[in-house]
């Protein structure tokens, strides 16, 4: 290798970048260097979301300041640390981190107060599948809809990576996860994993089912991806004074008829939600309060916290990665492989 080649290694990095029509390439591009506050993390792994399908589509940009790339998670080695960084890191430390972007490259620089280390019972690739969907599932249970013990959770899209981390972390507050799906494999599944019951919302009513498990109370909590086809049945699923939290449109944005009317009758709360646009201090503080209340019982819980991971694939066959999320396929997490272990 000649001094010319040795020096872009040094200053270059492998990226997954999106062309014009929304293909997934590998390209070489800059490395990015921290800036004050921030780590340089050496990637090995990143996992998929659903801001990522949207993102190479054109319809959700990044926050402005935060990577082009995609990837909202990401974990690996510490490779660098920059100025004014305040904790006790060090290089080849092993961490995980929230991101804006970014997570789909061989490098990516972090502030320090958004990184977690990781539990020693995981590996990286373990660890790339948690910080975007447990700390969502997180923030909408404990700083948005503030679940109490004992209360009814209905968790949509129960084998998502958000909800089988929603179905544990629901557990873990004492209280009772309901969720839906739509195979028998995934309600199977998410019954393994701790929910209370599970309802195919392709096959039957699964507000008549809630009201029925719950003996005519309802959900006093909703964590809703779906949106606009459901909005109908979530209300009737409502307990009267529940919080029905809304963090995604995959059934899209309208809803005819009397929703404020019905909402109101059952003085529901209705709180909407998205996590990566949030403050830098938003995010640090989350990270923060995560770290000292969920992040342990990953290794002393028994049975401890555990991602769920659906599959993996190399950095060179993402576009497959991308054709299994949306297909909705997985059950958990996709892991895209970036580095080494």
């Amino acid at each position: 290798m000649s001094k010319q080649q040795m020096q872009e290694e040094k200053t270059t990095m492998q990226a997954v970048c999106v062309d014009e029509s929304g293909k997934l390439d590998l390209k070489h591009i800059p490395r990015p260097e921290p800036k004050d506050g921030q780590l340089l993390i050496r990637v090995t792994a990143t996992a998929l979301n659903r801001a990522d399908l949207l993102q190479k589509r054109g319809f959700y940009p990044p926050p402005p300041g935060e990577s082009e790339i995609l990837g909202l998670e990401a974990s690996g080695v510490i490779a660098d640390i920059g100025p004014g960084v305040k904790g006790k890191w060090k290089l080849g430390s092993k961490v995980m981190a929230l991101l804006g972007g970014g997570g789909y490259a061989e490098y990516v620089a972090v502030p320090e107060e958004h990184i977690m280390r990781v539990p020693s019972p995981l590996t990286l690739y373990q660890a790339a599948a948690l910080p975007e969907a447990w700390l969502t599932a997180y923030q909408l249970l404990h700083f948005i809809a503030k679940v109490k013990p004992n209360e009814t959770v209905l968790i949509h899209a129960g084998a998502s990576g958000i909800g089988t981390a929603a179905i544990q972390l629901v557990r873990l507050s004492r209280a009772i996860p309901v969720v839906t799906a739509g195979s028998s494999e995934k309600l199977i599944f998410a019954e393994q994993m701790g929910a209370a019951a599970g309802i195919n919302y392709k096959e039957e009513d699964f507000s008549e089912k809630v009201l029925q498990l719950t003996e005519g109370k309802g959900a006093d909590v909703i964590l809703d991806c779906v949106g606009g086809s459901f909005w109908e049945k979530n209300i009737c699923s409502l307990a009267v004074d529940g919080r029905w939290v809304l963090y995604g449109m995959l059934g899209g944005k309208a809803a005819d008829g009397d929703l404020l009317g019905k909402l109101l009758r059952k003085r529901g709360n209705l709180l909407c939600s998205l996590l990566r646009s949030r403050s830098l201090q938003y995010k640090a503080e989350l990270v923060r309060s995560f770290t000292e209340q969920v992040l342990p019982h990953f290794q002393s819980t028994d049975p401890p916290l555990w991602p769920v991971i659906d599959s993996m694939f190399n950095m060179e066959d993402v576009e497959m990665a991308h054709q299994r999320m949306e297909a909705n396929k997985n059950i958990g997490k996709i892991i895209i492989k970036i580095g080494n272990s």
